[in-house]
């Protein structure tokens, strides 16, 4: 490798990221660039370089560089360019750094946010024997018997797991004296997980088509040549198709120099067939939608960040806004990004932008291959697609010079990750409107309680559709009290006013669909002598039995086991089962209904890749009467011939113990409600319930979601909860309870004690630490300790200082921690 390389007297330095580098020495490295890499070596770039005191060779991104004036020999060098360009614009790069700021993770975690997970590379080293002659003499012990091991190895695989000298330094020795005699050499491979999707092709070589090559070519190779003159290019398929002959015929055409063969890229499609195209101006839009759209509009124009929130009622036409923006702003030669919080909704979403906006649309989430998800990222790079559709990580899409982002549902909970890095969308784009003068364009029925509660205190421009686009009623919603139910003998899962009723549709052909937010057949066995339920030995949480494969489960750390007949504690046979599941649900509507037709979606039925689009097109096309399933059918989905919504119970939601478990039930009933009735049809729904009287339950029938606001805004105030503060999660988690309660103990003491010293002038409030709702998961115990305060640049870099000191204290080796700012704390 040469010396960095001077330009007009100075040297540039790269700093580096490196993948390896866990959070307590995750820091920017500075490197050396070769003079035969400096054009290569830029913002982005991933680069193979020296790392650590043993050297390892390790892969990182180039973060930045710059110039010195002097050459800094103690600097290691560079050793090699990954990619052949960045994947990671200026934009994506600043966000990077935000993420990594801000939600306590490693630069490399937060650029493998940004990056989809196709591009990421391997690293191996390869030992092999130079063919030359060893003369034995000059070796040592050692060194003869790592030759005599190499002649003898049978696979390269036992020759690199033999000679991994990373954890032995006698052996490294060893190896390194053979390097340096020329005995051994090392190879280094970089393997990309996912390759490009290429076709072979050939055409016509240059020279053959201006008659500098003469030759005889037989029939066959005549037919080959005629084809190529009149198609100018095809692929080996489809040469060898068309002409009836053999890929051996090519390569002596080849070898004659009559063609040319060469590999053409083409793209894994992600968004299937256009079908249909639709014209964007054909929709009209009624005044309300109207005016919403010139308000945002105005805000687009004026080319400054900007937020909006559109709160509309269910069905009252905010797809049909988002198009016409987005219509708009691809007229101004600008991009947009449009976010639906599950992947269930992104084939309706799809399949309607399909239609409207041909190829020009990309799609990103994770029930795409992992080659699809590259293709897509690429094609969005290139600017062959200028919208782009997914869930969460679409935000992180290169799209350029963006006009407006989109969030469908806004408050969904599936819009903040509960992994690292720890991010929210609605943050991320907030950084991203910034950097492009864009709009976000926040949308709900039930928005969060956060985006409301800004948007009246104008921090958000508020629009608002108060009515259905269609001019029809909201569904009447009734509260069904199952208690009563019960005391009049009916044992049933369905109460009688809900069986009347989906007697009712199936005659008229109508559809209905079913909530309920459990999958599998019960929730939980009991055995009646020990009272222990049948639990999982990972988690201590009560496995649930699903009855299409006769097994229990675990569905936090996906633990099974065989059905059984006794009881894992005592032997008893005492078994008896409770709560209910979709399974058990599906088995009574067979039972009630024998001919109607089912479609039940869940997690269970829903994981193949391809699942949600083929079950809701058969739902649509009526090839279903009764769609039942969990939360993924119950926002965004629309179904004209849909007229009743039955809530077979959602009781627990209500106490999870997350502060947000009022929020998310209230949105939860009022969007699975407004399912129904959304065509020419009058629709109805209700609402099976043990506490009939609870006001969140009895205002979600209502579909009154400001007095929700009102009660719910008070009540976050009085308890000091978001939006009047914001609340940090710092988990442990350790296969010891001791090590973990040691862990958050220390931890603790360690942020009194920055408090002390620094004299910190931020409001804080700490909770803990205590064992979390589910004290163990998959054989780690888990604590928490909360704390209320402002997500200020001073408290952040408190975090860190706990969080860096922590990763030091080698008592706590086994325990791991992380940091989430405004995080799920119900678990």
């Amino acid at each position: 490798m040469g010396r960095c390389t001077a330009v007009r007297g100075v040297f540039i330095v790269a700093k580096v990221a490196i993948s390896r580098a866990s959070y307590s020495f995750d820091a920017l490295y500075s490197y050396s660039v070769p003079e035969e890499l400096a054009q290569k070596v830029k913002s982005g770039v991933r680069v193979l370089v020296p790392f650590g005191r043993g050297n390892r060779k390790a892969v990182g991104f180039v973060a930045r560089t710059y110039t010195e004036a002097e050459y800094n020999d103690k600097l290691k060098p560079v050793i090699s360019v990954v990619d052949g360009e960045s994947l990671v614009t200026e934009e994506m790069m600043r966000i990077i750094m935000w993420l990594k700021e801000n939600t306590f993770c490693t630069y490399y975690d937060a650029y493998k946010s940004v990056v989809p997970t196709g591009f990421s590379y391997t690293f191996s080293q390869h030992y092999s024997l130079v063919n030359t002659y060893i003369d034995e003499d000059t070796l040592n012990e050692d060194e003869k018997n790592v030759v005599d091991f190499l002649r003898c190895a049978k696979s390269q695989r036992e020759i690199d797991s033999f000679l991994d000298v990373h954890n032995d330094a006698r052996k490294k020795k060893t190896v390194d004296s053979l390097v340096d005699k020329g005995y051994v050499e090392i190879s280094d491979a970089l393997k990309r997980k996912v390759g490009d999707e290429n076709v072979s092709m050939v055409r016509l070589s240059d020279e053959y088509v201006s008659g500098e090559i003469q030759t005889t070519l037989t029939p066959k190779q005549t037919l080959v040549v005629k084809l190529l003159e009149e198609g100018g290019c095809a692929s080996v398929k489809e040469v060898c198709y068309m002409t009836n002959c053999t890929s051996s015929i090519l390569k002596r055409l080849a070898d004659k120099k009559v063609i040319v063969q060469y590999k053409y890229e083409v793209m894994r499609d992600a968004i299937g067939e256009l079908g249909e195209r639709q014209d964007p101006d054909d929709i009209i839009l009624n005044d309300e939608q109207s005016a919403a759209y010139e308000g945002i509009m105005g805000l687009i124009k004026a080319e400054k960040p900007a937020g909006a929130l559109l709160y509309g009622v269910t069905g009252s036409g905010k797809t049909s806004v988002f198009i016409k923006l987005i219509r708009s702003v691809m007229d101004m030669g600008k991009t947009a990004v449009m976010l639906v919080p599950e992947i269930s909704l992104t084939p309706q979403m799809l399949g309607k932008f399909k239609s409207l906006f041909g190829d020009k649309i990309a799609v990103m989430h994770s029930s795409l291959s992992l080659g699809q998800r590259t293709d897509e990222f690429k094609r969005v790079m290139r600017g062959e697609a200028r919208i782009v559709i997914g869930t969460r990580s679409a935000i992180f899409a290169p799209v350029t010079n963006v006009g407006i982002i989109i969030m469908d549902e806004e408050g969904e909970p599936s819009y903040k990750s509960d992994s690292t890095p720890r991010y929210h969308a609605r943050d991320v784009a907030i950084q991203r409107c910034g950097y492009n003068n864009c709009v976000l364009l926040m949308a709900s029925a039930t928005p969060s309680l956060e985006s409301f509660y800004y948007a009246q205190k104008g921090r958000y421009h508020l629009f608002e559709l108060k009515n259905r686009y269609s001019k029809s009623p909201l569904p009447a919603v009734e509260i069904v009290d199952m208690q009563e139910e019960a005391a009049e003998g009916n044992d049933s899962l369905l109460s009688r006013v809900m069986c009347d009723k989906l007697t009712e549709v199936l005659a008229k052909k109508e559809q209905a669909i079913l909530l309920l937010n459990r999958r599998g057949y019960t929730t939980y066995i009991t055995c009646m002598d020990c009272r222990q339920p049948v639990a999982c030995p990972n988690c201590n949480i009560p496995l649930t039995y699903h009855k299409k494969n006769d097994r229990y489960m675990c569905h936090y750390c996906g633990y099974t086991m065989d059905n059984i007949e006794h009881c894992p504690q005592c032997g008893s046979q005492r078994l008896k089962s409770s709560g209910v599941g979709t399974q058990r649900v599906e088995d009574e509507l067979e039972r009630l209904f024998p001919q109607a037709r089912l479609l039940r979606m869940d997690a269970d039925t829903t994981s193949s890749r391809y699942s949600y689009e083929e079950n809701f097109k058969a739902f649509e096309k009526g090839e279903y009467d009764i769609m039942l399933g969990t939360q993924m059918i119950a926002k965004g989905l629309n179904f004209p011939n849909v007229t009743m919504v039955g809530v077979i119970s959602l009781d627990k939601a209500l106490f999870t113990g997350d502060f947000r478990s009022y929020e998310r039930t209230f949105s939860l009933l009022t969007q699975v409600a407004g399912r129904s009735g959304r065509g020419d049809k009058p629709g109805v729904a209700y609402i099976q319930t043990f506490v009939p009287d609870h006001y969140v339950l009895n205002l979600a029938a209502e579909q009154n979601y400001d007095e929700f606001y009102k009660e719910e805004i008070a009540l976050r105030k009085s308890l000091t909860y978001p939006p009047f503060c914001d609340i940090c999660v710092i988990g442990f988690s350790a296969p010891l309870e001791s090590k973990v309660i040691g862990a958050s103990r220390w931890v603790t003491q360690l942020i009194k004690e920055y408090i002390s010293q620094h004299k910190v002038n931020f409001p804080l409030r700490a909770l803990g630490p205590a064992p979390c709702t589910f004290e163990m998961i998959n054989n780690r115990y888990r604590y928490r300790l909360i704390l209320k305060t402002r997500n200020t640049a001073n408290f952040r870099e408190m975090i860190k200082h706990v969080l860096g000191e922590f990763y030091k204290n080698k008592d706590y080796q086994t325990v791991r921690i992380y940091a989430d700012i405004n995080g799920d704390i119900g678990l």
